[in-house]
């Protein structure tokens, strides 16, 4: 170990006196505009702090001299964009929705309105692409549980599925097994009989009269006799081989039991009419609307 303060006599550069099997380490300044911008960016960083919103506080966050907020500029960005759309969107809210599809230069607005609110709105739950997820449904594939058309689609999305709004679809699929009204083995019998009506395969000792005995008693009073489903009540059709939250006997198993009853939300009020309208069109445009 060395004194602090020694030169070296190879570089000529004091040393910090520290030593380590013979190699000694220097102490070399720091460029001088180094550190003149190291204190810049403090003084800095201090200035941006008193004039812009920076320091989090318990119920909000200071504001700053300017008052600055990048959330009010992109409001007045988007009352800007909407200021602009402003005629041509009266035009495309006062349009009957079935003609819509009709008008050319209506229908690219709404297909171009009705992406950008899908992306922001939908396309968490349905996918940027509208193809859907375990249990959300695919809005490409023509199978619908509440319908299709423009009217149905546009109903389903101003006030939603079990959303809470008074007029949003409410029927929902009984858990059979949570409320004692079918046995395990009766549920694993009619869950076998679900499957056979798409042909899908069954289990081995799989009773086919027992369970079209169950699913008649059960059933049909949503579903129909064949299975083919019913839009007022929202019942898919157990036919098609489209199913929302799978096919495996497991999983029909597990739907019979503790039934389903997902949710899609009201957007009414939260999106205006016209913006509504062209989201319904756009959802209708993406191939599988009746």
């Amino acid at each position: 170990m060395t004194e602090h303060g020694d030169v070296d006599k190879v570089s000529g550069t004091a040393t910090t006196g520290h030593e380590w099997d013979g190699i000694k380490e220097l102490n070399t300044p720091l460029p001088r505009w180094w550190v003149t911008t190291f204190y810049a960016t403090i003084l800095w960083a201090i200035g941006y702090w008193i004039v812009y919103p920076a320091w989090p506080m318990l119920w909000s966050y200071s504001s700053g001299l300017l008052h600055y907020s990048s959330r009010a500029d992109v409001a007045v960005e988007l009352a800007s964009l909407e200021k602009i759309r402003g005629d041509k969107m009266a035009a495309l809210g006062a349009a009957p929705l079935a003609n819509i599809e009709k008008d050319p230069a209506l229908l690219a607005l709404a297909r171009a309105r009705g992406k950008a609110v899908f992306g922001d709105n939908c396309a968490p739950c349905h996918g940027s692409g509208g193809a859907g997820a375990k249990g959300y449904p695919n809005l490409n594939d023509d199978d619908w549980l509440w319908g299709g058309s423009l009217d149905q689609i546009m109903q389903t999305i101003e006030f939603g599925a079990r959303s809470g709004h008074a007029k949003a679809h409410e029927n929902a699929m009984l858990a059979f097994g949570r409320t004692g009204i079918l046995k395990t083995p009766e549920i694993v019998t009619v869950a076998n009989y679900v499957r056979s009506l798409s042909g899908l395969p069954t289990s081995p000792g799989y009773d086919a009269a027992a369970g079209r005995k169950i699913f008649a008693d059960n059933c049909v009073s949503c579903h129909g006799e064949a299975g083919n489903g019913n839009l007022e009540l929202g019942a898919p059709d157990l036919t098609d081989r489209i199913w929302l939250y799978g096919s495996d006997e497991a999983t029909v198993v597990e739907t019979i039991t503790n039934g389903r009853a997902g949710v899609m939300p009201a957007w009414v009020g939260r999106l205006d009419p016209s913006t509504i309208k062209a989201l319904a069109v756009y959802v209708h445009s993406l191939g599988g609307g009746k």
